[in-house]
């Protein structure tokens, strides 16, 4: 007697292709083999799945590529997507497949073993081992699809995705990260001296006003406001004015204010006429970064120079200088300064409460003022000692 063949299967490219409709529910899907007999008791299996659904009420079982689709679907017009995306891309490979239920720590190990290995890419570059905080960026991405499936997401049958959330272990951050350093007047001059033009022009801008990297790189003269009792002018940076991405926008999420002090005020008034849209164009238009091959070539050149002149080697920090790091020196010495807390927040954007198109001129002007006090400008300059460990 021959042997009864199950329906529901037809080949399409070698492949065995699953169409069929079972309790009411269709099953459209790829089988994922070329051979007949596999084939059917890969059907067979997501029959018996279904009828368990059906039947005993079973919940179905999940895999991880299904929940990273939904929330990558569902956040697709959040600012940080395209890091998400990342994310969930450098997790598939390791976990794309697994049931929901089995992401645990021990899951997790072979991804953060390779991202913490140096390897070399298809195109022959080399891809550095990277920072704990760039792995726990992807584990918290993780514990936020697993959370929205526990708490959030449900079957047809009112069911979540997910019993209970696993508690994923991250990495220790504290004594792998690199600490901000605020650098010396002497060493922004080494370095300073050591950078192309262009750059030059956008860190002594930076330095002096605590923008973030790109909020200097994409200035805009539409956001110039003048303050003609000041005879001055601020820049007041939209919230959704986007950074690298489109939708990037200021990282606080409220529009910043920039307050120009007397070196900043003198930049902003060489870069007038280069370009109609750009305050920092670089070969007519935006860029997309200050920190590139010629930033840290610049600040090896700079470590060098300074072990020459007094004889002995840069501290580390230095040799590393980061371009936020601009952004913290500015901080370091308003507070050196003596500048009040409240006052720090508001040059240095950071969340504060206040609206910032609500400030009169008598507080711009004290603004201003607290600005001038770290203008790199007669010996009326405040020194800023920094404590160091000896490199």
């Amino acid at each position: 007697m021959a042997r009864k063949t199950i329906t529901g299967l037809y080949e399409k490219g070698g492949v065995w292709q699953i169409d069929k409709v079972y309790r009411g529910e269709r099953i459209r899907e790829s089988t994922g083999t070329g051979d007949r007999e596999e084939a059917e008791q890969y059907l067979i299996h997501k029959l018996e799945q279904l009828r368990q659904q059906k039947v005993y009420g079973v919940r179905q079982v999940r895999t991880w590529e299904e929940a990273a689709t939904r929330y990558l679907l569902e956040s697709k017009d959040q600012p940080s997507i395209h890091l998400t995306a990342l994310c969930m891309k450098q997790l598939h490979p390791f976990i794309g497949h697994l049931p929901l239920t089995h992401i645990d720590d021990q899951a997790l190990e072979p991804f953060i073993k390779d991202r913490q290995t140096a390897k070399v890419l298809d195109d022959g570059r080399v891809q550095k081992p990277v920072s704990n905080r760039t792995i726990n960026i992807a584990i918290e991405r993780a514990v936020r699809v697993l959370t929205l499936c526990a708490r959030k997401w449900r079957d047809d049958d009112r069911r979540p995705w997910l019993d209970s959330v696993p508690m994923l272990k991250k990495l220790e951050e504290k004594k792998s990260s690199r600490k901000p350093y605020p650098m010396s007047w002497e060493e922004q001059s080494i370095l300073f001296g050591e950078l192309p033009g262009h750059l030059q022009t956008m860190a002594l801008f930076k330095v002096n006003t605590g923008c973030r990297e790109q909020e200097v790189c994409k200035l805009r003269w539409d956001w110039e406001i003048s303050v003609p009792e000041l005879g001055t002018s601020v820049f007041l940076i939209p919230a959704d004015f986007g950074g690298r991405h489109a939708r990037s926008g200021v990282k606080n999420g409220d529009e910043r204010l920039v307050v120009l002090n007397s070196v900043a005020k003198s930049i902003i008034e060489k870069q007038r006429g280069i370009s109609r849209e750009w305050v920092f164009p670089y070969n007519g238009t935006a860029m997309h970064r200050m920190n590139d091959s010629a930033w840290r070539k610049a600040r090896l050149r700079a470590a060098k120079k300074w072990q020459e002149e007094n004889l002995r080697p840069a501290h580390p920090g230095f040799a590393s200088f980061r371009v936020h790091d601009l952004k913290m020196t500015f901080g370091r010495r308003l507070r050196a300064a003596g500048v009040s807390h409240e006052d720090r927040q508001s040059l240095l954007g950071h969340k504060s409460g206040n609206v910032t198109t609500h400030y009169s001129g008598a507080e711009l002007k004290q603004l201003i003022d607290a600005a001038n006090l770290v203008a790199n400008v007669g010996r009326s300059t405040p020194t800023l000692t920094i404590l160091r460990h000896r490199a």
